[in-house]
């Protein structure tokens, strides 16, 4: 009997005993109410806090100038920084999986930096760097040029901290195809762009979307990097996490629960559109394989 047989029938022989079944259940029991503690309860918590006070004082709170001026910062800075973080995804990864060169290693670890450093430590650096009193920001003010406290911190504290989020996505399928589709493309007389347009990019389509769904996400929701740079301005420099916290310290919970609501939605519409696009990718690549 070969070792592959006698592995299965012991495992036959623990379903059989009930050993299975019953540790089954233990793990899904305790894996259930762990999710159910952690992360359903306190959603929630936030969406019926958030309408606590009736439909219409949940809108009122929505209604205020300075939430209004946050959730519009905050779209805003994701339909800035989500594009350039799809571009900068697609060529880092194609430079590490499609060519050989001398600091590859490096590379790769300076894409995957953002997710080891603390946001807030990345916003500090930005301050030292872009300050007035920093690297560049003498020059900066001399050419009347305002990075720090404005929105273009905003924008680059943001392109930081999501910097790997699409690369991530791209590198390891695109170095399970290999190359040789794009040098078959190559030798019939096909150039860079059109090899990348025609043969590249349709078969990593689907990765560019999960990353980008993530990197959205992540835009949204980032708060320390961005508190740092944007110096937290009322009715000025507050994305909607930000806004949230200052309406908490206002002692304005309603508002700031009800805020809380319409990031929460984010995250739940983005799970459900990567849930539902990660399904329809995989039907199209096994009607595509038949």
């Amino acid at each position: 009997m070969s070792l592959a047989s006698e592995r299965d029938s012991e495992q036959a022989e623990w379903m059989q005993v009930g050993g299975g079944k019953v540790t089954r259940r233990i793990v899904l029991g305790s894996v259930l109410a762990l999710t159910a503690l952690f992360l359903v309860a306190p959603l929630v918590l936030i969406v019926t806090s958030g309408l606590s006070s009736g439909v219409g004082v949940f809108i009122r709170n929505l209604s205020e100038p300075a939430t209004l001026h946050a959730i519009f910062l905050t779209l805003l800075t994701a339909l800035v920084v989500v594009p350039i973080n799809i571009l900068f995804g697609l060529a880092a990864a194609w430079t590490v999986t499609k060519f050989d060169f001398r600091g590859k290693t490096l590379l790769i670890v300076l894409i995957e930096l953002p997710y080891s450093i603390s946001p807030i430590v990345a916003g500090v650096a930005y301050l030292f760097v872009y300050g007035s009193q920093g690297l560049f920001g003498p020059l900066l003010d001399y050419f009347g040029i305002k990075v720090m406290f404005a929105l273009p911190a905003i924008f680059l504290a943001s392109l930081f901290v999501t910097a790997p989020f699409v690369a991530r996505e791209l590198i390891p399928l695109m170095q399970v195809q290999g190359t040789d589709e794009e040098e078959a493309a190559v030798t019939l007389g096909a150039g860079g762009f059109t090899t990348f347009w025609h043969v590249t990019l349709p078969n990593v389509k689907w990765a560019v979307v999960y990353g980008a769904i993530l990197c959205n996400a992540r835009v949204m929701g980032e708060f320390g990097a961005v508190s740092v740079v944007s110096g937290n301005i009322r009715g000025q420099t507050t994305t909607l996490p930000l806004q949230i916290e200052l309406l908490y310290q206002d002692y304005n919970v309603a508002g700031a629960f009800a805020a809380a609501t319409v990031l929460t939605a984010v995250a739940l519409v983005t799970i459900l559109v990567k849930v539902t696009l990660e399904r329809y990718g995989k039907a199209s690549s096994a009607g595509a394989g038949h």
